[in-house]
């Protein structure tokens, strides 16, 4: 009785180990059929990066990674395995990230992001040679704590060289002669306080008296503009009118002068000149007259020889 017992136990195990076998298989390969097959190949490193680690398109889980190979010394292949009904097309990009406090841990751990960057939206398909079609990728993204601290170490060490270069023994001594020299700088000013705040009052008296000399010369630019300018401009106007009336004066004036030089003066000169001849015989008659007064009585014909004269 007991081996029949025994005897069934161990039927009623095998069937169940055949039942759950076959149901792990059935559940295998339904939910095989409910993924599609990628890869994507990347230069960056991929530190922290596991295989079952989660797949994200626009944060929302669509897979998980299936392997990764190093398939040369600068080039590593990642396998992923990503649901049918996530939008996987030629405009998918895939960026390995790491989210949290470091790239490994319960602290953080690193994933593989999809996202759409551009306009074309045609299924991906395995190329020539290709097992799986290839997804583009982008950059890796790794700024996490613990890089960022090795980050800043590096930071603040370069920093650290860079001033014990800079700051040697006569760096040093110029800047506390700098110190020095401005330390007296503030003693002076402190010491013409009085002086600075007597030029300051003076300075704003000055400008104070500086409004009343802008008002005027705002009135005279303003007289300028309103009184003197226009007089200016009509008193120009008027020489242009004068000019233009004085032109027919002037031609007549010319017609004048060519007349004098033509006839004129000629006639001038003629009657200067006969007036000249005439003075040179009345003033040689005058002085006939001064030494005989007796023409004046008897003519100019001359008197009768006297004794012992010969005519």
């Amino acid at each position: 009785m007991k081996t029949d017992i025994n005897t069934k136990a161990n039927l009623a195990f095998i069937a169940f180990i055949l039942i759950s076998t076959v149901a792990g298989t059935i559940w295998y390969f339904l939910s095989e059929n409910q993924y599609a097959t990628y890869q994507i190949y990347t230069q960056d490193s991929v530190s922290g990066l596991i295989v079952d680690a989660p797949i994200e398109f626009h944060g929302v889980g669509v897979g998980r990674v299936k392997s990764i190979k190093l398939v040369n010394p600068h080039s590593v292949n990642v396998v992923l395995s990503i649901e049918k009904t996530a939008p996987v097309t030629s405009a998918s990009v895939a960026t390995i990230t790491s989210r949290g406090l470091a790239t490994r841990g319960f602290t953080g751990y690193v994933y593989i992001s999809l996202e759409d960057v551009g306009t074309d939206f045609q299924k991906l398909a395995a190329g020539p040679g290709e097992g799986y079609p290839i997804i583009r990728t982008a950059p890796s993204k790794f700024v996490t704590l613990d890089t960022s601290l090795n980050q800043v170490s590096e930071n603040v060490q370069a920093v650290t060289e860079l001033l014990q270069s800079i700051l040697d023994q006569q760096t040093v001594a110029s800047l506390k002669q700098s110190a020095d020299s401005l330390r007296q700088v503030t003693k002076v000013l402190a010491a013409n306080t009085k002086k600075l705040n007597s030029i300051v009052a003076n300075t704003e008296r000055a400008s104070n008296r500086f409004e009343p000399l802008l008002e005027s010369s705002h009135d005279t630019v303003r007289a300028l503009q309103t009184q003197i300018l226009p007089e200016a401009h009509q008193t120009l106007s008027n020489l242009e009118r004068a000019s233009n009336r004085f032109e027919p004066l002037l031609d007549s004036s010319h017609d004048t002068v060519r007349a004098l030089q033509t006839q004129i003066l000629p006639e001038a000169h003629k009657t200067l000149a006969n007036l000249d001849y005439l003075s040179t015989v009345l003033t040689g008659a005058a002085n006939k007259i001064n030494r005989d007064p007796s023409i004046m009585i008897r003519g100019a014909a001359p008197p009768p020889p006297g004794p012992g004269e010969v005519r």
